[in-house]
């Protein structure tokens, strides 16, 4: 399919011979650009989620300019449109209460503007999820270009040999032993300026990563593109790559309508098993599917989990840094690996198959990506879990988890906020024991609401002096990618409209089998029906504006957190333009 320049979306604002179209190359001519540049070239929206508070996207402003200059040379005008800025960290009470805000606002751009195709500047956490969601929702030819994770360093410490360390996996194993007395405050103080060397997203498997390279799998984005270090002189030039692309997809009517099947689906959910990727991957991958038109349950995540081997040796399920696997072949050559899993045929933004672009891409190191009888974890990346007290489903990270609580029976110790958790677990007289299972409720996507990152329950400070490391955990609530830990997450349905995690008391025994893929909570039924008919609803913390939005529209965990009325394949309508 070729299409003229008669077909453009954008000649409705700009070649209409009346006083509408009149004004808009009036408008346009006010900023000193020609009649000609919007009325023979197809326009591109650039949408960048750069701000100056987001270190992930700190160099976004830069490779706007260079996606522009891809534009111009392929015949095509760009727009730079800003959209809301997602960087995790500091972004409260959590990125994920405004994923939603962000699919909807780049949703809106692209429906209300005279736009003809897109290239998304993304990829901290939650702005890859929610700039794909709304422009899957607008269907218009659609290119993501991933931000790429920062630089690698070293520690190096006297008579030790030094080790890579990156952003997110190490704070936690560092603020372990700091808390343990094992690291000395200097020492600390020294690791907050060492450990994040450049602007990008987090260097190890997180979910930054996770699901830009997802995302690649699914078709939208160039080849080898997600694993680009953001300081890389390359990945400046894929910038330019990715600006040229989209003017020919433009004229190639190639939409994510085209591009997202059953299969590009499958291939992502492999992915996510074969980088050992984050569990967020399992709630944004459903909200994108159902965008798209596409069944997908966590039972079919399951399903991947279990047939396809982690992979990928990086943090957290493995050793190294996302450098590295750039350097081993990146993307491509891991989906080389797994082509046995993957649907080959798929058609991707390249206007080839995805089996087409892997085509004789291989491993250059299989100390990271590893061979296929030479598995990181032979537990899988994910495991869905289902029983009496997660009826809907709850995720575990089996390769980041520790393999002596596979299978696990333990008294229950119940928090009901963030707050009580860290004061309690900081007394040293607090009831528990590594055999204990940690129990954060009201952190879901209605209780929290925005579903935070709180599910990497810290360990109990008298137990880290002891020694321990790991302990079972279980929330409602999410996990930073880039965490490890026997957690058990993403709690279907949450505490806060009733789930059975409400019902759950102190000292009440709770097993957990990940080869069963079971969770159980053993109180008789009569006992649980009478802590129901006893149970009251939080009361909800919005009285008004997004946030009474979210928590009157959000989905479940299993569902995908979208809202309930955005659900579906794309039914925009055009603006009137009179």
């Amino acid at each position: 399919m070729h299409r003229t320049l008669s077909d453009l979306r954008s000649r409705r604002w700009f070649a209409d011979a009346g006083m509408r179209g009149f004004a808009h190359r009036q408008r346009i001519q006010q900023m000193g650009l020609r009649r000609e540049d919007v009325l023979d070239r197809p326009i591109v929206a650039i949408i960048n989620t750069w701000s100056d508070l987001s270190p992930c996207h700190a160099h976004l402003r830069e490779r706007a300019e260079s996606v522009k200059r891809g534009v111009l040379l392929a015949g095509g005008m760009p727009f730079e449109l800003p959209a809301m800025s997602l960087g995790e960290v500091m972004v409260k009470p959590t990125t994920m209460l405004y994923r939603n805000f962000l699919a909807m606002e780049v949703e809106e751009l692209l429906r209300s503007l005279p736009i003809d195709g897109a290239v998304l500047l993304a990829g901290c956490d939650k702005t890859t999820p929610g700039t794909l969601m709304g422009a899957i929702s607008t269907d218009l030819p659609t290119l993501f270009f991933a931000a790429g994770p920062m630089l690698s360093d070293r520690l190096q410490r006297r008579g030790e040999p030094a080790r890579a360390i990156g952003a997110g996996t190490h704070t936690r194993m560092f603020w372990d032993e700091y808390q343990a007395g094992r690291i000395a405050p200097d020492e600390w103080v020294g690791l907050e300026a060492k450990m994040t060397r450049a602007p990008g997203t987090c260097n190890v498997m997180g979910t930054a990563s996770t699901l830009t390279s997802m995302v690649e799998a699914l078709g939208l984005a160039l080849p080898g593109s997600t694993s680009v270090p953001a300081m890389d002189a390359g990945h400046t030039r894929i910038a330019a790559d990715a600006g040229e692309r989209i003017v020919q997809m433009i004229w190639e009517d190639l939409k994510p309508s085209r591009l997202l099947t059953a299969g590009s689906f499958r291939n992502a959910a492999a992915v996510q098993m074969a980088l050992g990727g984050s569990t967020n991957a399992a709630v944004h991958l459903i909200a994108l599917a159902r965008r798209a038109g596409v069944t997908l349950t966590l039972d079919d995540l399951d399903r991947a989990g279990r047939d396809v081997p982690v992979l990928a040796n990086l943090f957290p399920s493995g050793d190294r840094l996302m450098e590295d696997f750039h350097y081993a072949g990146g993307m491509p050559a891991l989906l080389n690996r797994i082509r046995p899993h993957l649907c080959l045929g798929e058609l991707t933004v390249t206007g080839r198959t995805l089996g087409e672009n892997i085509a004789g891409r291989e491993s250059l190191d299989d100390e990271v990506i590893r061979p296929v009888d030479r598995p990181v974890s032979a537990s899988g990346a994910l495991a869905v879990l289902k029983g009496n007290l997660a009826p809907d489903g709850a995720v575990i990270k089996a390769s980041a988890a520790s393999p002596k609580y596979f299978r696990h029976r333990g008294r229950a110790l119940v928090f009901d906020s963030p707050a009580e958790m860290n004061a309690r677990c900081a007394d040293p007289e607090l009831d528990v024991d590594e055999d204990t299972v940690l129990v954060l409720r009201n952190a879901g996507p209605v209780g929290a609401p925005g579903m935070p990152e709180w599910g990497g329950l810290p360990i109990p400070k008298k137990l880290l002096q002891r020694g321990v490391r790991d302990m079972v955990r279980i929330s409602d609530a999410r996990m930073s990618g880039t965490h490890y830990g026997s957690c058990i997450l993403h709690v279907s349905p949450e505490a806060a409209i009733g789930g059975p995690l409400a019902l759950v008391e102190s000292g009440d025994e709770i097993s957990l089998d990940v080869e069963a893929r079971t969770l159980t909570l053993h109180v008789d039924e009569a006992q649980l029906a009478a802590r129901r008919a006893a149970w009251k609803a939080p009361q909800r913390q919005a009285p008004r504006g997004y946030t009474r939005l979210y928590q009157d529209h959000v989905t479940q965990a299993h569902e995908g957190c979208d809202f309930d009325f955005l659900q579906g394949p794309p039914t925009t309508t055009e603006p009137v333009i009179f």
